[in-house]
Parts: structure tokens; sequence; C-alpha cells
């Protein structure tokens, strides 16, 4: 048992599921669960057990980090070199608005108060 209450059947099980992306199934057998549909059930019991999934949301959450990076380089080359400019224009709000520097919203403004209206037809 680890100091985060994982087994290392757990923590190898959502290692797994996290770097790969691969199924329920195949990720039991690499932790070492039963072949098969019984590991796949067991495996499956195990992803709901609230320490587990604690786990795999900090796991979740460093994989994000580290690919946070990745993804502004990205958005900063669509910017810069897309032959769209309409891809250009996206990838150039994106990077406002995630700098804090979003565009107002559309909001519709009213008046409260007397308004008289008179239309001479004559």
């Amino acid at each position: 048992m680890q100091s985060n209450g994982l087994t290392s059947k757990q923590k190898k099980l959502v290692d797994t599921i996290v770097a790969t992306d691969c199924t329920i199934k195949k990720a039991s057998e690499e932790a070492g669960y039963s072949k098969g549909e019984s590991g796949r059930v067991t495996a499956t019991k195990t992803l709901r057990l609230p320490h587990v999934q604690q786990y795999m949301v900090q796991l979740v959450t460093q994989s994000i980090g580290l690919n946070a990076t990745k993804a502004l380089r990205r958005i900063m080359h669509l910017s810069d070199n897309a032959k769209s400019e309409y891809v250009q224009l996206e990838a150039s709000k994106d990077i406002l608005d995630r700098a804090g520097y979003k565009a107002p919203d559309k909001v519709m403004h009213s008046h409260v108060g007397n308004i008289s209206v008179n239309i001479d037809l004559s």
C-alpha cells in the first residue's frame, strides 16, 4: 500500500490509462488484473473508488499542465502562420482571451422611464 492509499495495481492501472489512453481492459491486463472480462470488471470498480479517482484527477491535471506550453506554442504558430485569416484571427482572439483581454460580451441595454413618441401623419 502506498502513502496515497493506492495499491501498486491501482496506481499502475491509472498510470496506464492516463499515459496511453488505452481501454480499461488493456490497462487492467497491464496492471496485473485478471485477463479478460473479469479483469475489466474489477478495474472498472476500482476506478470508481474515491481515492483512485482522486489520484486520476491529480495525474490528469499534471498532464494538462505539462502540455499547456505545447498548446500555447501551437496557438501562437497558428496566429502567425495559418493560411486562413479566419484561423489567424480566432487564434489571436484565443490568446488575448486567455491573457485576460477578452472582448466584452454584447449586452442589451434597457432604459427605464417614460417614453413618449408622437407621429404626425398629416
